[in-house]
């Protein structure tokens, strides 16, 4: 039987140690906090475009305010602009502003509408820790409502997937 000062080492073939498995639970009670935290979208920003919570309601769609307002995200290929291929503009669906040229638009086989880049100071970004690590959240720039992430693993020439949430926005064809 392994005496307590054993467990506290390590060797190899033996199970790990007791600090070593207290370390782990410490790791991802630490991660289970980070991810309760979720986005930062709101704190200490100033938006363009600003309402009350009860506004916010009445002008967005259920779906819309879930996904907008409280950063939630649609079923993959359950939006319609992920199949939109027509010439136009994709703009936030709470305030008007124009986020993505439709020549920016790919297809990921995400089931999300996708984008090489977006239009210039249309977005702004925040770290969101709401799985547990960091994820770079894309924010509307003038009303700082979610709209998606963006991930390194992209076409070229920017490398980037700006990977959007269709109900966060509507399309203006050209």
């Amino acid at each position: 039987m392994p005496r307590l000062s054993d467990l506290d080492h390590p060797v190899p073939g033996r199970p790990a140690g007791r600090r070593a498995v207290l370390r782990l639970f410490a790791l991802g009670g630490g991660a289970l906090l980070l991810g309760a935290c979720g986005s930062g979208r709101a704190e200490g920003r100033q938006w363009k475009v600003g309402h009350s919570e009860a506004e916010w309601r009445r002008r967005l769609t259920k779906a819309q305010y879930r996904v907008l307002r409280e950063a939630g995200t649609e079923r993959a290929f359950s939006s319609p602009l992920d199949r939109e291929t027509r010439a136009g503009t994709f703009l936030c669906a709470g305030c008007g502003n124009a986020l993505y040229s439709s020549r920016a638009k790919y297809d990921s086989g995400t089931g999300w509408p996708s984008f090489r880049q977006p239009l210039p100071a249309a977005i702004a970004t925040a770290t969101d820790f709401k799985l547990g690590y960091p994820r770079t959240e894309v924010l509307c720039a003038d009303c700082g409502g979610h709209l998606g992430h963006v991930f390194g693993d992209g076409p070229r020439p920017t490398g980037k997937r700006y990977c959007m949430n269709g109900t966060a926005m509507r399309f203006r064809p050209a």
